[in-house]
């Protein structure tokens, strides 16, 4: 059984995992141990890039004469991770040439589109992974091959991996017929703002890599919907940024836009008019102060006090936006939100990034957008990504 890691978070003690990744690696190496000194083992170490080690429990071993395969069981710790409780297999048999090549079976995806960690056509077993894999197998082959110029090849597997891929980002990442081998780090912490930001990275170097010009985002699925609802845009185009805001700017400059189109609701987006950079309410909330501040910009002073006073009893935007309306300031405050917005990520990009925004309200009616957003819409290039055509 593998050592457990903890770690804190808002409060609580979240147990740690540990990835595709470092399962693939730990039944790589065993299996090569098998296979050398011929004796099964039952447990096996190996250190994570992290620094923790990782001590492995070995299951469902299998000889032959020339390979031995055996499996390592997922354990994502406390992190609601899909791929939690499957059997991730290696299958390790020697080569007389001193490489290592490390291959993807069942239950492992193909890469079929440009962009991702791994070309077009190999395994997606990520570049970390198969160092990890790579530098365990030379271990044991410098301590049990006895001097001979050895190598090995390895095949990772996931009996269940086709069924588990379609209830992650791989359908719509191109990633055919199966889950990907992960892990930055070997470790999962639970909840991790890491994890979601290589996916919010992978998925804007994915659409750079498939030729699209300007880069379609929104914080979640409202802002899909709404995309597909009111503009027919397919929502397999469009980035999911959750929260990160700035992060997701900063990610498409260094992928290389020029200009993005942002959509969302406002209950999210006019965090972003007063400068928030992370929209979760860890980070604060300010909505109603933030559209007080531009009402006052338009109200009358008289009445102003009483505007504020009914915005600060408010809950939730959408209820801001009925007295805002009612007042007769809607057709000034919304614009000056957008603008606000629009600025903001503009300053977040560095100026790189020509941003246009489309903000919306309850029921996916849209509020307002900026002078160029239309135009964004009718260019971008709205056939459905091939990406869903796997699995």
């Amino acid at each position: 059984m593998s050592d457990s890691l903890y770690i804190e978070k808002c409060g609580k003690k979240l147990r740690c995992g540990y990835t595709t990744g470092s399962c693939a690696a730990a039944a790589s190496k065993a299996a090569l141990i098998m296979l050398l000194s011929g004796q099964n083992i039952h447990d096996v170490k190996i250190v994570t890039p992290k620094g923790p080690i990782y001590n492995a429990e070995i299951l469902d071993i299998s000889r032959t004469s020339d390979h031995v395969t055996c499996a390592v069981i997922k354990d994502g710790g406390d992190d609601p991770d899909i791929t939690s409780g499957a059997l991730i297999y290696a299958t390790v048999r020697l080569l007389e040439s001193n490489i290592v090549t490390i291959k993807g079976g069942e239950g492992v995806g193909v890469v079929t589109k440009p962009g991702l960690d791994q070309p077009v056509g190999e395994a997606a077993i990520n570049s970390v992974p198969r160092r990890m894999i790579e530098e365990n197998i030379r271990e044991v082959l410098s301590q049990y091959g006895e001097g001979k110029s050895l190598g090995a090849e390895v095949i990772i597997s996931v009996p269940k991996g086709k069924e588990l891929a379609v209830k992650t980002f791989n359908p719509k990442l191109g990633i055919e017929g199966g889950i990907s081998i992960l892990g930055t780090t070997g470790i999962v912490e639970p909840m991790s703002d890491s994890a979601i930001l290589e996916t919010i990275r992978t998925e804007i170097n994915v659409r750079k890599a498939e030729g699209r010009k300007i880069l379609l985002a929104a914080p979640g699925n409202y802002g899909l919907t709404f995309l597909n609802q009111n503009y027919q845009i397919d929502e397999s185009l469009a980035v999911m940024s959750s929260n990160f805001v700035y992060d997701t700017v900063n990610m498409a400059v260094t992928a290389g836009f020029t200009k993005m189109l942002f959509v969302g609701h406002i209950g999210k987006l006019v965090k972003v008019a007063g400068g928030i950079k992370n929209t979760h309410s860890m980070y604060g909330d300010h909505r109603m102060e933030i559209l007080s501040d531009i009402c006052r910009q338009f109200a009358l002073a008289n009445d102003f006090d009483s505007l504020n006073a009914a915005l600060m009893e408010c809950v939730m935007t959408d209820e801001a936006v009925r007295i805002i309306n009612e007042a007769g300031l809607g057709d000034k405050v919304f614009p000056e939100m957008a603008k606000r917005i629009k600025e903001h990520m503009e300053i977040f990009g560095e100026n790189k990034l020509q941003v246009e925004v489309i903000v919306f309200s309850n029921e996916y009616t849209e509020l307002v957008k900026t002078d160029n957003a239309l135009d964004y819409i009718q260019n971008i290039d709205v056939k459905k990504s091939d990406n869903l055509k796997q699995i």
